[in-house]
């Protein structure tokens, strides 16, 4: 993409540390017409995936309890990110009444900014997790997925349902380098009452990122810190 470059070889070594938009070239002024093209390419996909959904039959698969926020509708999800943190009273209650209470461990799938990034990473990370957190002998929760989801919705359920460590799998708002990228956010004794800082984060789930297994493995290693220093967060020294 530049006809004469100073160091060509300097140029591919970059070129192949990252997937930022680097040593492109340009046309006068402008883009060239390959560069814009991709461009506007992973706009396209970055925007589907803010309004795209979960697949359904994945989820029960996995046999995911499903619950939704006091959103209705996508539009409304994107126009009201406070309701996607609430739940109704009456979900809460179904959530006390249908799923296992005081769980070492509580998963939950949300489908965030990008329904993309679950389809294509859930299946793999929660089964990692499942493997690992047995194995341990922990105890785990009624897996939960929740619709229309941001990430507060994570301390609603565990308070709801008394977990130890809560463990939140949600689509991250995706940006022009992939619409896949899923985050996990940990708490020991997630609150409501307490501050956005009481969360450990494993973000840039995917197959160009932090590979799915890869990131399973490291979710149950910061458990097994979280269980034993009985914090998260920025209270968490690691």
């Amino acid at each position: 993409m530049i006809d004469t470059p100073q160091n060509a070889e300097f140029r591919r070594r970059l070129q192949n540390t990252t997937n930022a938009r680097i040593c492109i070239g340009r046309a006068g002024e402008r883009f060239r017409t390959k560069t814009l093209l991709k461009f506007r390419a992973d706009h396209a996909i970055a925007m589907d995936a803010v309004w795209s959904f979960v697949d359904e039959k994945l989820i029960e698969r996995l046999g995911f309890f499903k619950v939704q926020t006091l959103v209705k509708n996508k539009e409304e999800y994107i126009r009201r990110p406070d309701l996607g943190r609430i739940f109704s009273p009456q979900t809460i209650e179904e959530i006390k009444t249908h799923c296992k209470h005081s769980p070492d461990v509580q998963i939950i799938a949300a489908d965030g900014l990008s329904s993309y990034a679950i389809n294509a990473n859930l299946e793999d990370t929660y089964n990692i997790l499942l493997d690992g957190f047995r194995s341990k002998g922990y105890t785990l929760g009624t897996p939960i997925f929740v619709k229309y989801s941001r990430v507060a919705t994570m301390d609603k359920i565990s308070e709801a349902l008394n977990a130890k460590v809560t463990i939140q799998l949600i689509g991250e708002r995706p940006g022009l380098a992939t619409g896949e990228s899923m985050s996990c956010y940990m708490a020991y004794e997630a609150s409501s009452a307490k501050s956005e800082s009481q969360r450990t984060i494993v973000s840039n789930i995917h197959r160009n990122g932090i590979p799915p297994v890869e990131a399973g493995a490291q979710i149950i290693y910061l458990t097994d810190i979280l269980m034993r220093e009985k914090k998260s967060g920025t209270d968490l020294k690691i």
